[in-house]
């Protein structure tokens, strides 16, 4: 049984460290220590949560922050970052309008329905943003290193 439970932790080495405007977007669980995501939870064996609070973003916040690392011991590191308000679900619109004011261009995915985002885009940006459009909870912004190519893009 303990051969079975050691094949289910993901056996990856981490992606490649991406910081955009001082946060960590992708690393190791180091990289995410270093940058002072510590509140760390195991929400199932094969995840490790680290969160860091009042962060600033933009020249706005502060926001809830977190990486998803993969592995039991977030060995395999984490591939985005994820910023939220606790209260006010408008918040990070904060954000979108000062990557709008900087010529970040943006488009829609999806229809109308769950899961719909809004991503914005700047040639040459190592990463690109990405704000729920349709929630359930806490609406969340995304940052996404330009490599990552399993996250959906409009």
């Amino acid at each position: 049984m303990l051969l079975l439970l050691a094949g289910c932790s993901p056996d990856r080495p981490p992606p490649a460290t991406v910081r955009y405007a001082g946060l960590p977007v992708s690393g190791s669980v180091g990289d995410a220590r270093r940058a002072g995501f510590t509140d760390c939870v195991q929400p199932d064996w094969g995840r490790l949560r680290c969160r860091r609070h009042d962060v600033r973003f933009e020249g706005a916040g502060p926001y809830e922050a977190a990486v998803d690392l993969v592995g039991h011991d977030g060995g395999g590191g984490f591939d985005q970052l994820t910023l939220w308000h606790a209260d006010d679900q408008y918040a990070v619109y904060k954000i979108t309008d000062a990557l709008e004011k900087q010529g970040w261009q943006n488009c829609s995915t999806g229809d109308g329905e769950r899961g719909d985002q809004i991503v914005y885009t700047r040639k040459g940006a190592p990463v690109r943003v990405s704000m729920d459009l349709s929630y359930w909870g806490k609406r969340r912004l995304r940052l996404i290193p330009a490599w990552n190519t399993k996250e959906r893009r409009c």
